[in-house]
Order: C-alpha cells, then structure tokens, then sequence
C-alpha cells in the first residue's frame, strides 16, 4: 500500500480544509497514487474519489434544553452563584429601573392633566428621596393626595358659600333695618307736623 500523504496535503490545500477533513476511496488507491499534482487532485475530486468530509454536528439541544429550565428558576441555588448578590444583580440597576418607572408615570399623569404641574414636582422629589417603594404605592398615594385635594376644596366652597349666604343675610337685615328707621322718622315728622 503506497503512503498518500502527498495526495493528501494537495487536496487539503485544493479543497481549502485541514488534512483530517480529506477523504480518500479506498478502493481507488493505485489512481490516487498517481496523482502528484493539484490539476490531478482536482480532476478526482470532479470525479468523487476526493471528498471534503462534513462538518461534524455540534448539537445545542443540550443547551437549549438548559436554558428554559433556568429561566424557570432551576440550577440557580446558593451552589450555583460565584458572586455576590450586588455583582450579580447590582443596586443600582435595580435603583435605575424603579426610578424610570416612576418618573414614566408621573410624567404620565402630568400630560394627561391628572396631576398639576405643582403635585408633579413634589412627587418626583419624593420619588427622588425613595419614598415610594413601587408603582403600586405611588399610584395610591397620588389618589389619596387627589382626593384629600377634593375634600379641602369642597369644604372651601362650602364655608365661600355660607360666608356669602351669611353676609347677604346681613345686608337685608340692615336693610330691613334702615326701611324701618325711615319709617320711623318719617311717622314723627308727620306728628311733628300735624302738631305745628
């Protein structure tokens, strides 16, 4: 049996793959041994006693199969982690992301003339100063703070309105008051007058 490590450097070289890639028919040995040039190699591999072997398969089934079992949660236990809780999942993403939330909100309800521009500004402060924990707890807050505005403004329009009812009392009592006054002195002028 002849050595066809020639043939097979050359065809690695024509068929641009690593030497373990080539291979060589068996059965046709004797005609590949004749072949000492890369013309020659080529015309076998037209010819199908060279093949480029394939691309031996690199299967990700495992993997794929992996990775839907820890988006579930799974193989993430205390085992599992190599760094700390904040290099894993750090603070101020957390912060980042609780802050955008909360400030989308708001501004929001701002352009929705929910809240004014005043009530805004206070809220975004305080969400500033991590006094709202979610979205939840701010929403709540905004309808407390809403209605609490309500309340005050009704009891303001009714304490106007008694304040106005009062006042009107209080000029038709006068003017009741100065009729009867007018009365009065003109009853004594008419005495005064029948006595003259």
């Amino acid at each position: 049996m002849s050595n066809l490590r020639l043939q097979k450097r050359l065809a690695s070289s024509v068929l641009r793959c690593g030497k373990n890639k080539v291979w060589l028919d068996p059965n046709e040995i004797n005609e590949i041994a004749n072949a000492n040039s890369r013309q020659n190699i080529r015309k076998l591999v037209k010819d199908g006693l060279i093949i480029r072997k394939p691309v031996a398969v690199h299967s990700r089934s495992r993997v794929r199969k992996n990775m839907i079992a820890k988006r579930k949660g799974r193989h993430s236990g205390i085992g599992r982690r190599k760094g700390t809780a904040n290099a894993r999942m750090p603070q101020k993403v957390i912060w980042i992301r609780r802050m955008r939330v909360l400030r989308r909100l708001l501004r929001k309800y701002r352009e929705a003339k929910k809240i004014d521009k005043h009530l805004y500004h206070e809220l975004y402060m305080k969400a500033k100063g991590n006094v709202f924990k979610n979205k939840r707890v701010l929403m709540e807050y905004i309808h407390k703070k809403k209605a609490e505005k309500s309340r005050s403004k009704m009891f303001a329009e009714q304490a106007e309105a008694k304040r106005n009812k009062s006042k009107e009392a209080r000029q038709r009592r006068e003017e009741r008051q100065q009729l009867k006054r007018q009365e009065l002195l003109k009853i004594r002028e008419d005495e005064d007058n029948a006595e003259k």
